[in-house]
């Protein structure tokens, strides 16, 4: 099992002016003490499960490519994309650069979009439920013929794009993994088996549940249900180091292969050290 580190809080003690500095120093740490991947939120207000909306956020891709300048082997990611934010032409764009830039580690974590006060605030474009759901699976399968061989158009309910070129293609082969985000059972984990590399579920009561309902879908559309990588948004507390490893067994038990983790108190650095010492090592194993 891996572990990975989700940011999900930019406001640090030093404030703005030294933002840049903190997130260098949180990312170079968990990749020295071995967290698999690093992602970051993709919102532009601060979300309230977090903190106030007025807390500090920053723009997702823009905070990708930054960390890849200053990594070497993490795997970089939006955990996740809200599909109305960006046309699928360009989102898959800013996934490729970020490839490209960091040498072959991005991966496409998207979903069908949630905060309407967020849209709502600053204009954005956010449908209803079922167009966005019916966006996120056009967009995805815009990402899967601009990262293929047939770069002519395409022709959607609500996306038409006249030529799909897209060039340089990633550097990752055969493309860039596509994780899809959330849970919802008739339709999230339908487009899950079949478009997505990757699941995420979050690891509460219903998770056993929500894995076979997973299988079930795969076996609706023809997908082998171990093709599927199986991710969890969890909370480990570095407070506990036994008890959070506990906790991935759990995980572990029920085919479980990311836990994905906020990891409090991250710009002192030293909870990801507890980490890197005492869960990372044990979670390897399982």
């Amino acid at each position: 099992m891996e572990i990975g580190l989700h940011i999900a809080d930019f406001t640090y003690p030093s404030g703005p002016a030294g933002l840049a500095d903190d997130l260098t120093r949180i990312a170079v740490a968990a990749e020295e003490q071995g967290f698999a991947r690093v992602s970051v939120m993709d919102h532009l207000w601060q979300i309230r499960p977090v903190g106030p909306i007025e807390n500090d956020m920053l723009e997702a891709y823009t905070t990708l490519g930054y960390l890849a300048a200053r990594t070497e082997k993490v795997d970089l990611l939006t955990w996740v994309t809200g599909v109305t934010y960006r046309d699928p032409g360009l989102l898959v764009k800013c996934v490729t650069t970020l490839d490209v830039l960091s040498q072959g580690r991005a991966w496409l974590g998207i979903g069908a979009a949630w905060n309407d006060e967020e849209s709502a605030g600053l204009g954005l474009f956010f449908p209803p439920t079922a167009e966005r759901f019916e966006r996120l699976e056009e967009t995805l399968q815009v990402a899967l013929q601009m990262w293929g061989e047939d770069d002519g158009a395409f022709e959607g309910e609500h996306y038409h794009l006249a030529r799909t070129m897209n060039v340089p293609q990633p550097l990752r082969r055969p493309r860039p993994p596509i994780l899809i985000g959330g849970g919802g059972e008739k339709k999230t984990l339908r487009l899950v088996a079949q478009y997505a590399d990757a699941c995420n579920l979050f690891g509460g009561p219903d998770l056993a549940r929500k894995l076979d309902v997973l299988r079930t879908r795969c076996d609706e559309v023809g997908r082998n249900y171990d093709d599927i990588e199986k991710t969890v948004m969890a909370m480990l507390d570095p407070a506990d180091p036994k008890a959070a490893v506990e906790q991935l067994r759990g995980y572990a038990a029920l085919g479980v292969q990311h836990v994905h983790t906020v990891v409090p108190g991250v710009s002192e650095i030293e909870p990801l050290r507890v980490f890197g010492s005492e869960i990372i090592p044990a979670a390897a194993e399982m």
